[in-house]
Parts: structure tokens; sequence; C-alpha cells
């Protein structure tokens, strides 16, 4: 694994949240809820990054995510290159290597980077030059730190910052979610005070993901006093591998109701990463109901992505 941190204490990369000491996470959190707070709403340009060159270097397709950051470099001052693999030389047999160092050569110094195998973008870190940042912007079933850090900023806005009293549960698909993982590494790394995990077997992890977490099958009983829930994307392509009997039966036995809601604290909150599966993981009147933190997140995005490329590359 690339060393994020160098020998000055100083974030090099963000890579996952596993292992990040609390203090550099809690940093990033406090920043952006400054940011959150004072200029996320702002059309006007900062100068931090004038002159510097960011990369979305995407070879998956993403929606929020490549939004967010786009804007969190352009409101940073940073000039944004969009890369787009399916329509570049990857397609002719170039490798993602040569293409970030050939992205280096023209003056790109950050690198926001999406790819569907496992460990690809700690595989591109280990080949960065000297001055060259990289942000995983999800890779694989492994990390998808910068989403796992705007979970727990909007748990830390509508909680409190003392974690240790909140019992929190996630629902669905842990095995194939990289989101999970890193919500998991920064409930962890916070001390939160209950990690329930809930989801059918097929669904669940078989290695130690879900290490120190009460987990069940029961979405009923795992919702009791819970204060926050939540709920991940059932990838449709599951489906085809026969891991859900079917849309009716998830939603019969996983899907978050106001019914099944009111299990949970009378304050409890509900956040999803997009995108929604209305009907199936969720329903309408759940995800657009008081209680949804959903759009709360979206905001958060581009305040915790401004906080990681400002401590990166300011």
């Amino acid at each position: 694994m690339t060393q994020q941190i160098d020998s000055d204490g100083r974030l090099r990369h963000l890579l996952t949240l596993d292992g990040l000491p609390r203090e550099t996470l809690c940093r990033l959190l406090d920043r952006a809820g400054q940011i959150r707070d004072t200029a996320l709403g702002r059309t006007q340009r900062r100068n931090l990054l004038d002159g510097t060159t960011v990369c979305t270097l995407f070879f998956e397709p993403s929606t929020r995510t490549r939004s967010s950051f786009q804007i969190a470099a352009q409101r940073l001052g940073a000039d944004v290159l969009n890369f787009d693999a399916s329509a570049s030389s990857t397609r002719k047999g170039e490798t993602a290597r040569d293409t970030l160092r050939n992205l280096e050569a023209m003056g790109v110094r950050g690198f926001v980077v999406r790819h569907s195998e496992d460990g690809a973008v700690d595989a591109l870190a280990e080949v960065a030059g000297e001055g060259t940042t990289l942000v995983n912007a999800g890779d694989g079933r492994s990390a998808h730190p910068t989403q796992g850090l705007l979970d727990a900023l909007t748990l830390r806005q509508a909680k409190g910052a003392d974690f240790s009293r909140l019992k929190v549960l996630i629902v669905g698909d842990v095995k194939h979610s990289r989101v999970a993982r890193s919500d998991l590494h920064a409930l962890r790394t916070l001390g939160t005070g209950e990690i329930r995990v809930c989801g059918p077997q097929s669904l669940l992890p078989d290695d130690d993901t879900l290490a120190g977490c009460t987990v069940g099958g029961d979405f009923d009983a795992m919702l009791e006093g819970v204060d926050a829930v939540m709920m991940l994307r059932l990838q449709r392509e599951r489906m085809e591998e026969g891991l859900v009997a079917s849309l009716d039966d998830y939603h019969r036995d996983y899907g978050l109701t106001q019914a099944r809601l009111a299990r949970a604290a009378k304050d409890a909150v509900v956040l999803h990463p997009g995108p929604i599966n209305r009907g199936v993981e969720i329903t309408d009147e759940v995800a657009d109901g008081p209680q949804s933190l959903v759009l709360r997140q979206v905001s958060n995005g581009v305040a915790i992505r401004m906080a990681v490329l400002e401590t990166l590359l300011g």
C-alpha cells in the first residue's frame, strides 16, 4: 500500500480511510464544515489552486462524484481536465499508468481517479512522480474515501461530534460496496458506539470487513433504537448473479419504509449514497421525508472534496 502520509506528516494522497489517523480525518471534517458554513453557496472563485491543473481520470461512469470534484476544484481556482476513458487512447491499448505519466508531462498535478479494479488507484500512486497527488474516487469494491468522509460529516452535523453515543445501521449489499467499506473505516476511526450491519447472507462479505460489527438478517430487529440508517444501493447486476431472488423480495425484506423507520430512534436520520432505486432500497416517503439527509450528503460532497483538494494541493 502506498504511503498516504509523507515523512513530514503531510497528507500526500487520499487512497483509503483505512488506517488514516483520527486527527487527520477530523481535520478534513473540520475544514469541510467551515467551507460548508461559509463558502459553499458562493459563485466566486477562490485563488488557492490558481495555476494548478486537476484531472478527473475516470475509467468508470460517474455523475455525482465527478461533478462534485469538478465543482470543488473550480471553486478553489484550479483548471479542470475531464478525462473520458471511453474516448481515449486506452481503447487503443494505452495503460492507465502511461495515461497518468503522459498527463503528468503536460503539467497535471492532481488526479482524481475512479476505476473498476480493486487497488488500481494505489497502483497509480506508486508510479506517480514527485509532487503529484492522487485521490481515490472509488476503486472496485475497495474504497471510496471521500464518500466515507461526506457521510461522516453529514452524521456529525446531525448528531454531534461524539460518535461514541451513536448506534449506526448499514443495510444492503455490503459485499460489493466500496462505500460501505469506507463508511465502516470512518465510523470505527471516529469511535462509533455500535455499528450494525444488515442484509441477505448472499450480500454480506465473508472476510474480516465486518469485524466488530453486530451483524444480522432481520431488518426490523436491527432497526430498533438506531440513530442513523445508512442504506446502500442494490446493484442490479447482482440480480444476474442470482444473489437476490427478486427486487420485490428484496424490498419486502430490506426496503426502508416509513413504518419500518418508526422502529429506529425518534430522531433517527437516513442516508443513501445514491443513485437511489426508489421502491427497492427505500420508498419515496422516506427518501423525500424529513428524516432523510440524502441531499445534504450531496451538498457536503462538494465541501469535503474542496477540503481534500485544498489539503493535498494547497
